[in-house]
């Protein structure tokens, strides 16, 4: 044993793309330093060096990053393309950050749970709303009971750039993604999950392709490397004005979920790809009251969160306690604030194995109900069962990966 903090970070990047700008959060000295990069295209590794500095090393395959003394490494790549990554560097007892979601198929998350149990490896997902402000607010008024026990949860996510963010690119296809309700969705889904303390078991959902299907501007080739901030026009309007979608465009545009928990709480979600506005509304609904949020931060706007707790009455907007969003001090950093918490609490459970506000089973149940909502949508809102995880592995991961591996004993 001894009291010397650990050795700085050696970290890894495996896709430098739309996302690589979390690990930037991470690069610091003394306690983390981005030291290897893996790209196949040749903008990723140019921007690699651009964001990491020129001694950063460079390589097409993620296999060859191996002959770089990594303790871990953040998977940002495509969500189709998380997995084989993931269970490399997992298989070299290598810390992984997965970005969410977890993978794209049941299979694919169960495989990498199971691989980060087997070799004691630290497996970490980031689902960053759950360090973003307004809903750490609301969790903590739903532990305190100030609504009683929980009954409903309810959300809305209003994707107001969803044009531009989704359609344009390997977002728009099934093969790439299973479906928005499982890319897009699974933040939220997970969201859902927390507020309510438990995890879908039955699914039923409707959908349609409403807008963008029949949009016929469409380009003829992929994006290649090319990223939405290389395309996004908040200017145009309507929706079904937008230009140069993705050659295939079949996953929906609008889709209403509703799921019942492992704990008897009932849900619904609601995502639209073509509104005005682009932010999440969350109700949480007790048998003492209600809580709800306006505006939720990630784009700059001070959100509040109303609790109706204390009478019944008619329509009134005072509710009986209003909040401001807690930790909002970096409320113009990337999402309110909550990539850079995310990262703070990934270095740390690295280093040290600390208990974590994110869980890798729960991005799996997030990811399961997300494929069982697609599977609902596309049968007519056919119902269909969640299923749950090993149990010797739900077990592993509540007690946060005991007897996991930290980083390799280095000299500082």
């Amino acid at each position: 044993m001894t009291d010397q903090p650990p050795p700085e970070l050696r970290l890894g990047v495996v896709g430098v793309g739309q996302r690589a700008g979390l690990a930037t959060l991470a690069d610091r000295p003394g306690t983390a330093q981005v030291v290897s990069c893996a790209d196949p295209a040749e903008r990723g590794r140019a921007d690699a060096r651009t964001l990491f500095g020129p001694g950063v090393r460079l390589h097409e395959r993620y296999e060859d990053m191996l002959a770089d003394d990594l303790d871990a490494v953040f998977v940002l790549t495509p969500d189709d393309l998380h997995t084989a990554p993931a269970l490399f560097f997992l298989e070299a007892g290598i810390a992984v950050f997965a970005e969410k979601p977890l993978a794209i198929a049941l299979d694919d998350c169960d495989r990498v749970l199971a691989t980060a149990a087997r070799t004691r490896t630290r497996l970490y997902v980031g689902h960053n709303l759950r360090h973003l402000p307004v809903l750490r607010t609301m969790r903590r008024l739903v532990t305190e009971g100030v609504i009683g026990t929980v009954r409903a949860v309810w959300c809305r996510h209003f994707v107001g750039h969803g044009g531009d963010y989704y359609f344009k690119d390997w977002h728009a296809e099934r093969a790439r993604t299973t479906g928005l309700l499982l890319q897009k969705g699974a933040h939220d889904l997970d969201a859902i999950h927390w507020l309510a303390g438990g995890s879908a078991r039955t699914v039923t959902a409707l959908g349609d392709l409403a807008v963008y299907g029949a949009d016929t501007h469409r380009r003829s080739a992929p994006q290649g490397s090319r990223r939405v901030q290389d395309w996004f026009d908040e200017g145009v309007w309507p929706p079904s004005e937008l230009r140069d979608l993705n050659p295939v465009v079949d996953v929906e545009d609008i889709s209403m979920v509703l799921t019942r928990l492992d704990n008897g709480v009932l849900t619904s979600y609601q995502q639209c790809h073509f509104t005005p506005d682009y932010w999440r509304n969350y109700t949480v609904i007790g048998d003492e009251g209600r809580i709800e949020n306006l505006g939720d931060g990630i784009e700059g706007d001070p959100p509040v969160v109303k609790v109706w707790n204390r009478r019944r009455s008619g329509y009134r907007p005072e509710a009986d306690l209003t909040l401001g969003a807690e930790n909002t001090e970096s409320a113009d950093a990337a999402h309110g604030g909550a990539d850079q918490a995310l990262v703070d609490e990934f270095l740390r459970f690295v280093g040290h194995g600390d208990a974590t506000d994110t869980s890798p089973v729960a991005a799996r149940e997030a990811v399961a109900t997300g494929i069982a909502a697609t599977v609902s949508l596309r049968s007519g809102g056919t119902p269909v069962h969640v299923p749950a995880l090993a149990p010797d592995l739900a077990d592993y991961f509540a007690r946060h990966q005991p007897g996991s591996r930290g980083p390799a004993a280095r000299t500082p």
